[in-house]
């Protein structure tokens, strides 16, 4: 088993990083179950609901992901680097899943065509197979996994780094997470 630092060393406002359908939302439903965190999709507030994945005016995003950050406890999952600094300044902790491409690929596909109650989507926007997202997928996760591990590197946060699906198993287990949401 991977050793991994205890869930409560990470405090009470936890981010998830990582590339496009790594399991991001999924832990992040996860842990918040677990612990009684408000948990956020930062999908849900970059999109606009009932759209096809359309974003929201980036002043409008910022002002609710800004907002959300202020409360004393959340975990958060998402990258969308715009609005790191003010989010690493609040956060207590950070998770890191550094999957492969064709992990999150492999991903993508499976949720797309067989999990019908994805956990982060989008209300009313049903999952379907999109070219860019293939393409953010293929050409920009591995630039963005090299960007993440130095971002995790350099922050002086309590931090965990999952580096596969089974070091992503290993943390569901020793922190006694449940996927299914109840």
């Amino acid at each position: 088993m991977t050793d991994l630092r205890p869930l409560s060393e990470l405090g009470r406002r936890i981010c998830i990083l990582g590339p496009s359908n790594s399991g991001k939302s999924t832990l992040a439903d996860a842990i918040g179950r677990r612990i009684g965190l408000r948990v956020i999709h930062l999908d849900q507030f970059h999109h606009l609901p009932h759209t096809a994945w359309k974003p929201r005016p980036r002043d409008a995003f910022h002002a609710l992901h800004d907002a959300a950050i202020q409360e004393n406890d959340w975990v958060i999952d998402g990258n969308y680097s715009s609005c790191m600094p003010q989010r690493f300044a609040r956060a207590t902790g950070l998770i890191l899943l550094d999957v492969s491409t064709l992990t999150s690929l492999g991903r993508y596909l499976y949720r797309t065509l067989f999990d019908r109650r994805r956990v982060g989507g989008l209300e009313g926007a049903p999952e379907r197979i999109h070219m860019d997202m293939l393409r953010h997928i293929v050409v920009a996760t591995p630039a963005n996994r090299a960007r993440y591990a130095t971002m995790y590197d350099a922050l002086p946060l309590p931090k965990v780094r999952l580096a596969s699906t089974r070091a992503i198993n290993e943390a569901y287990t020793s922190w006694q997470l449940d996927r299914v949401r109840a």
